[in-house]
């Protein structure tokens, strides 16, 4: 499908998918050479930049500290998205395990046998990924492994979710989860648009550790943020 400019000389883009599935609707739209993800009406994220989410798993991994490279660590990583944060996992060998939560399909697909698939790099095929095609939130909250850092950015951010379900996950019940999946001394990374100081006062009182907000500047607009804290 080819696009043409819009009348302040921006490219308008083009819907090249479409799908609405159990959470709404997720579009795959391009513009220009990049592509971008819209999940009901919401502008998620796209091709343009990434600097940010792959600093998201980046921050996870420093955090842990030099010892966790030798012990050859394990991530989960809470949306697939266009694939930026799974591509840098998975070009770093010490992970030994690297799973990664999407609840759209649709995404998943894209990745798969369409346009995205550049941008993941190939991870999917990696032997040390494993896709797991359910929601974030229930699979936190039900019995399985831990892992020594959790990657998670689904939404633009805690203060700004993609729907309303989702803000669970930034509550007590959803952080209470997320630590429970964790290693002893384990990470949480969480990516957002903006800062969020409710945020990290709710992620003391769940009881992490070192809690804190990096900052990752952008072409345009505030900066983006990674969220930091640690299970005791």
């Amino acid at each position: 499908m080819s696009e043409l400019p819009s009348r302040d000389g921006q490219q308008t883009p083009a819907t090249l998918d479409r799908r609405d599935g159990p959470y709404g609707e997720v579009v795959l739209r391009q513009r220009g050479e990049h592509y971008e993800i819209i999940a009901n009406g919401c502008f998620l994220m796209d091709t343009a930049d990434g600097r940010s989410e792959r600093l998201l798993v980046q921050a996870a991994l420093d955090e842990l500290g030099g010892a966790a490279r030798g012990a050859r660590p394990s991530v989960l990583i809470g949306g697939l998205g266009v694939g930026f944060s799974l591509a840098y996992a998975a070009a770093e060998p010490c992970w030994r395990r690297i799973a990664v939560v999407e609840r759209e399909s649709a995404v998943i697909d894209w990745h798969r046998g369409g346009p995205l698939g550049a941008f993941s790099a190939g991870a999917l095929a990696d032997p040390r990924v494993e896709v797991l095609a359910t929601d974030l939130l229930a699979y936190l909250a039900g019995p399985g492994e831990r892992f020594d850092a959790l990657c998670l950015d689904i939404d633009n951010g805690p203060d700004w979710t993609v729907t309303e379900a989702n803000s669970g996950l930034y509550g007590p019940a959803g952080l209470a989860a997320a630590y429970g999946r964790l290693t002893e001394g384990g990470v949480l990374a969480v990516w957002s648009a903006r800062p969020s100081a409710s945020f990290e006062r709710a992620l003391a009182e769940a009881g992490f550790t070192g809690v804190r907000t990096l900052e990752i500047d952008v072409v345009r607009g505030v900066p983006d943020v990674v969220h930091l804290a640690r299970r005791a």
